[in-house]
């Protein structure tokens, strides 16, 4: 295991690897090993305990007694497990409590000596970098600013065209608004929120929120609009929509929000105060939308081990690509089927055409499930998969792809979630949904055979030509297949044979 205080791009960068990060923060601390692909990797391991290291630093401008000992324990435990895993790095890093604290170096000292882990002790500016480049695992597209809500302090940071601009940090954390009088706390906020919008001027269209209050609130977003899609990555709320649920939040109790979603009393307790928060912040901003980010700081730090040509890959098509080499029955066929769709993509934009190659490449990753439930199986995956570089449309329409792949028809997926989708999109999903069963049925799987023939489309007909190895597996299922897909295209169908 190799242990890594640094986290700045001087890091040495790695493609594939098996990484843990030890997230230190105010209120929690928490275990994410990630393993796979960099750009793209899978959560191997995750666990957090609400710890509440900061929880009295306003007051007395130390560590709290009682989460030191707690926030020590879990340490120690995540350390050797980490240790256990043969990780191949590690990374400890502590923020605004610890960096803020009168004992904080102590703390960190104590750390080193009885789990044996270095923490790097994030500067407020470098808590946002972290953060925004988290945004930018999960949207490579990214353009706005940041805004990272911990248990003590906020950060705010520009970030467009895969680049981070300035990065502040506030006093704005619901740990350290708490123990104010409403006098005081109505002072901060103002006081606060006027320089970050000194420090961030101009027009916003997007806010990229960051933190287990944010991603609380519009889990309760959802909930209070009966949106079907309980997703938080690339979850979007208007600023009308952000506000009402805030101010909604902010006069409710523990009790209330228990009743809405599945969450802890320590984060609820914050919420109300971290809506109060987003209320001025939308004030003093007014985005367009707002966009809640499930990555944050640990994949941020993540990102620092990748190189700048790893960070400019699609890390949609590299999650799909490594699926199809673990999952499918024929690694290598979702690009070859790719290829083949083209006569039938040429129309669509350079957006919706990566959503059909990754479409392609995770076409038979969920062949184990029952050939009764595939489809079913396929469209919920989707749905629920660890995947950036995703909106919610986007995630549904490679969905609805799959789910036609597997079986003519949708009615067996839930049909609330499907109609997020235009019309439009349901239909272009299920052509090619129904041409991608129609090349996967051609060959048995076969790249080799699939490449022995041709799908081509004009204004009036769909034509298969098929060469001389590919001759013999033609069929009446493949008819059947081609028929049904020439009706999708308004066309007429014929077959053709190239000669021997």
């Amino acid at each position: 295991m190799l242990q890594d205080n640094a986290i700045s791009s001087e890091v040495d960068t790695v493609q594939t690897a098996r990484v843990g990060v030890i997230d230190v923060g105010s209120n929690s601390v928490r275990l994410v090993v990630f393993d796979g692909p960099v750009r793209a990797p899978s959560y191997f391991f995750n666990e957090k305990v609400l710890c509440g290291l900061g929880s009295n630093l306003a007051e007395t401008g130390r560590l709290s007694v009682l989460g030191r000992t707690r926030a020590m324990a879990a340490i120690t435990r995540f350390a050797l497990i980490a240790e256990r895993m043969e990780l191949d790095r590690v990374f400890g890093v502590a923020t605004a409590a610890v960096r803020e604290a009168r004992d904080g170096s102590d703390f960190v000292e104590e750390v080193k000596l009885r789990a044996g882990l270095a923490l790097k002790v994030a500067s407020g500016a470098e808590e946002g970098r972290l953060a925004a480049q988290g945004v930018l695992m999960g949207m490579p597209n990214a353009t706005g600013y940041v805004v990272d809500i911990g248990g003590s302090s906020l950060e705010m940071a520009q970030i467009g065209q895969g680049q981070i601009g300035p990065s502040v940090t506030s006093r704005l954390g619901p740990l350290a608004l708490a123990p104010l009088s409403r006098v005081d706390r109505r002072a901060r906020l103002a006081e606060e929120i006027a320089a970050l919008r000194t420090a961030q001027p101009g027009g916003v269209d997007h806010l990229y929120m960051v933190g287990g209050s944010w991603r609380a609130l519009a889990a309760i977003d959802m909930v209070r609009r009966s949106y079907p899609l309980r997703v938080l990555q690339g979850y979007t709320m208007s600023q009308e929509d952000a506000r009402e649920t805030a101010k909604w939040i902010a006069g409710q109790d523990v009790a209330t929000l228990k009743e809405v979603i599945a969450s802890s009393s320590a984060r609820l307790t914050l919420l109300p105060l971290a809506s109060n928060v987003l209320g001025r912040l939308l004030d003093a901003f007014e985005p367009k939308q707002l966009v809640i980010s499930a990555f944050g700081l640990r994949e941020g730090t993540l990102y620092d081990c990748m190189d700048i040509a790893t960070r400019l890959t699609d890390p949609l098509l590299v999650a799909a690509r490594a699926q199809e080499q673990a999952s499918a029955r024929f690694p290598g066929l979702g690009q070859v089927l790719f290829d083949w769709l083209a006569p039938l993509v040429r129309h669509v934009s350079d957006a919706e055409r990566r959503l059909i190659h990754a479409a392609t490449l995770l076409h038979d990753v969920h062949w184990q499930a029952h050939p009764d439930i595939r489809r079913y199986f396929a469209f919920e995956a989707m749905c629920r998969a660890n995947l950036a570089g995703l909106n919610h449309q986007g995630r549904l329409f490679i969905a609805a792809i799959l789910a036609q792949r597997y079986k003519t028809g949708v009615q067996a997926v839930p049909q609330d979630v499907l109609a997020l989708l235009t019309k439009p999109a349901r239909d272009e999903a299920a052509r090619l949904g129904r041409a991608i069963r129609l090349g996967a049925m051609l060959t048995g799987g076969s790249a080799g055979a699939l490449q022995d023939t041709r799908l081509e489309l004009s204004d009036a007909r769909l034509t298969l030509t098929l060469g001389p190895y590919a001759r013999p597996l033609f069929g009446e299922v493949i008819e059947k297949r081609l028929a049904r897909l020439a009706r999708d295209y308004s066309v007429s169908y014929v077959v053709e044979m190239d000669p021997p």
